[in-house]
This record gives structure tokens, C-alpha cells and sequence, in this order.
């Protein structure tokens, strides 16, 4: 792991809604950083608020309060356009439910960042280069058989390793990925597990990963454990290899 400056770093991140005439506080003061070349693990039980959480690092969701800088920048003070650029370059997405999209091909999913970086008219001029990278990409997962299959006729592990190849496209110096394996028996998702790691090693990407089990912890240089909208606790670690019976 690296003890450069961290590629993304939050201080004091709180979340509130409305509901009805009270408000539900999901968020209450939590810092987090995450550094090149790291794997982190955020543990809790549901409901303690990692996925909103998550979504507040990736820029996706805007905190009540706090500040979260990405790669340098403060995310939260940018426009929405230049957010949205910060976001598409910097980070990858993996989700438990993948979020493919159903009317187009697998290579046309894992092509999709360079669509959404360049617009439609910029991307044709670069329209082979990003698909010389997606199918390297494709292929290295094995899928070169299943190019073009749309999300309706790949398995499970098919559809995540196509999300996982989405998300390396730009080669984004951060992979975020919630509950990564959730939706996939235990061979399968060890199977994805082995792809991830290896990818996050060989590229030195920052990790955030997030995950109700508690092997994976192991797996991972710090764990970081939320109770009821707090990080309670972390542990380090020196990372273990999977097991015979686990591989």
C-alpha cells in the first residue's frame, strides 16, 4: 500500500432526509481516506448507512454536510458537469446488481465510459482505440465468446466481469464496488473476487470495497466497521490468500 496523499478524502460527512414531518439522520461525522494501491474493506450491518456513504465518495449523492476531494479536487464545489467528469475519469463502479444495460451488447456495456467522457461526436473519432481496449479487456475476463450477448443471455459472473471490464475502461485510479459478489453463489463470487484483486494489484488502484463478509476483511489492508452511521472501529491487516477450500 502507498502513503502518498489519498485519492479520495472525506472529512465530517453527514446525511440527512426528510421524511415527512421529521428528519432520518443516516450520516454523522464520518472521515475516511483511501490511498493508491490500497484495498479497504467497509463492514456493517444493513442500515448502518455504507451505501449512502459510498455514494457520497463516488459523487453520486450530495452530503448535508462534509467535504469529499478526489484525486485533489473537492468534488462537492464543482458544477454538476464537471463533477460528473471528475467522477467518469477517476472512478469505477462495480454494484451487486450490476446496472447493465439491457438493450446493449456486452462490448457495447464495457465501451459505454467513452461514450459518456466524450459525447457522441468525439467519441467517433476515438471509437477504436476504446474498442481495441474493451475487447483486451474482454477477452482477458473470458468472455470473447460473449461479445455480443446482451445482459438477458450471460449468467451472473458473466454480467459482473462485463461490469468489472466498464469500469477499467478508462483505467481510473479508483474502483469503488458495493457488495461486489452479493448476487453470486460462493464459486462464482470467489471466481469475480480473484478478477477484482488481480486487476486492483496490477493497476495500483485504490479499492473501497464494501462487503458483509468477513473473510474478505483478511483479503484487505484496512477494515473499517460503520455502526449506526459511524465508522466504529478499523482494523489492519496483512493480506491473507484465499484458502484451498475458499479458491
Amino acid at each position: 500500500m502507498s502513503d502518498s496523499s489519498p485519492l479520495i478524502q472525506a472529512r465530517g460527512i453527514q446525511r440527512s432526509y426528510p421524511v415527512g414531518d421529521r428528519t432520518l439522520e443516516i450520516l454523522h461525522g464520518v472521515d475516511l481516506d483511501l490511498f493508491p494501491g490500497e484495498r479497504l474493506c467497509l463492514m456493517g450491518a444493513s442500515g448502518t448507512g455504507k451505501t449512502t456513504l459510498l455514494n457520497i465518495l463516488g459523487l453520486l449523492d450530495r452530503p448535508t454536510q462534509g467535504q469529499v476531494h478526489v484525486v485533489g479536487r473537492n468534488g462537492w464545489a464543482l458544477s454538476t458537469a464537471e463533477r460528473a467528469r471528475l467522477r467518469n475519469a477517476h472512478i469505477g463502479y462495480v454494484f451487486q446488481f450490476y446496472h447493465l444495460f439491457a438493450e446493449l451488447t456486452a462490448l457495447e456495456n464495457a465501451m459505454l465510459p467513452a461514450m459518456i467522457q466524450h459525447g457522441p461526436l468525439g467519441y467517433l473519432g476515438k471509437r477504436k482505440v476504446y474498442k481495441e481496449r474493451a475487447l483486451e479487456l474482454l477477452h482477458r475476463f473470458g468472455l470473447s465468446a460473449r461479445l455480443k450477448h446482451r445482459p438477458g443471455k450471460l449468467s451472473g459472473g458473466e454480467q459482473q466481469r462485463v461490469a468489472i471490464a466498464r469500469s477499467l475502461l478508462l483505467d481510473p485510479p479508483i474502483m469503488i464496488a458495493d457488495e461486489p459478489t452479493g448476487n453470486l453463489d460462493q464459486a462464482t463470487g470467489e471466481k469475480v473476487l480473484e478478477l477484482l484483486f488481480e486487476e486492483q494489484e496490477r493497476r495500483g488502484l485504490g479499492l473501497l470495497l464494501v462487503t458483509h463478509d468477513e473473510n474478505l476483511g483478511t483479503r484487505c489492508d484496512r477494515v473499517l466497521r460503520m455502526v449506526d452511521g459511524l465508522i466504529q472501529g478499523e482494523e489492519r491487516h496483512t493480506r491473507e490468500a484465499p484458502s484451498e477450500a475458499e479458491a
